[in-house]
């Protein structure tokens, strides 16, 4: 029998949680406050643990999004059970942060388990809301600046951008799961099917690519304006994130837009020349 079988859905959230906390943390945030550092981590090994439940978990995902959703009210009560969730404990408890972006990620896993494309734009970024936005908003929270709506708002446009970007990178392996989620009324002005996000890259597949591309720079820009504003180490490592997301936007250009036969992505020297710039530019 699966591990996450209904009988023992706790074993199951466990074993996603340690699979959860081995992931590598984001290269940016080595450039924020090392205080911060350790609260950043726990929130990064959340949304990977929320995300590993919703794309990978066998068994009845939906009830271990609800064993998360238990174990999120135990953090909040101060009786987390499980390592990732008492290392987000502490986090909570310090910061004093907010429920609802948690609760928004697993909705967004939740939305994953019973919606399979998207019609529109807005449609997407509704989903965004739920699935990238309230990480930003955590950072910010982290920060004592959560209460601050100019940057919430630039905060929540570089997160869909940065979103956007990933589902540029990944359609193939999207599709391989089931979802969608470039709008499907793009894939219809561009006369792209579904079953051509499995590949190979064709002229129209390019031209899709290219129209998400522009819409994905134009969100990740407000990303340097709130680098400025956040100032220092803050700003330098949030400003870097939609440097990152620019540089992949550079990389799948480079790529002649082709994500099928690899998944282009910035090289770790342009990361590295990107993170000496910020530092210079701080």
């Amino acid at each position: 029998m699966a591990a996450s079988s209904l009988e023992s859905p706790e074993l199951s959230l466990r074993a996603i949680d340690k699979q959860a906390g081995g992931e590598n943390f984001p290269v940016a945030s080595l450039l924020a406050p090392r205080e911060a550092r350790p609260h950043l981590r726990a929130i990064y090994g959340f949304a990977r643990l929320v995300d590993n439940i919703g794309d990978e978990a066998d068994g009845n995902r939906l009830e271990l999004l609800n064993q998360l959703e238990r174990e999120l009210d135990a953090a909040y009560r101060g009786a987390a059970s499980t390592p990732i969730m008492q290392r987000l404990q502490a986090t909570i408890d310090a910061k004093a942060l907010p429920r609802e972006p948690f609760q928004r990620l697993i909705e967004a896993n939740r939305i994953d388990q019973r919606r399979d494309a998207y019609e529109t734009w807005e449609d997407v970024r509704s989903y965004c809301m739920h699935s990238a936005d309230p990480v930003g908003r955590l950072v910010l929270g982290i920060y004592d600046r959560l209460a601050e709506p100019e940057l919430v708002s630039m905060s929540d446009s570089v997160c869909t951008g940065l979103q956007l970007v990933n589902f540029m990178q990944d359609p193939p392996r999207d599709l391989a799961l089931g979802r969608v989620y470039l709008p499907l009324e793009d894939l219809r002005t561009f006369k792209v099917r579904r079953r051509e996000l499995a590949g190979p890259t064709t002229d129209r597949f390019r031209s899709l690519m290219s129209f998400e591309a522009e819409r994905a720079a134009d969100l990740l820009e407000p990303g340097i304006e709130l680098g400025r504003e956040l100032r220092g180490r803050i700003g330098a490592s949030v400003a870097l994130f939609a440097r990152g997301g620019l540089a992949a936007i550079d990389a799948l250009q480079r790529a002649d837009w082709d994500v099928f036969s690899q998944r282009p992505s910035p090289s770790k020297w342009t990361f590295a020349r990107l993170t000496i710039r910020q530092l210079l530019n701080r």
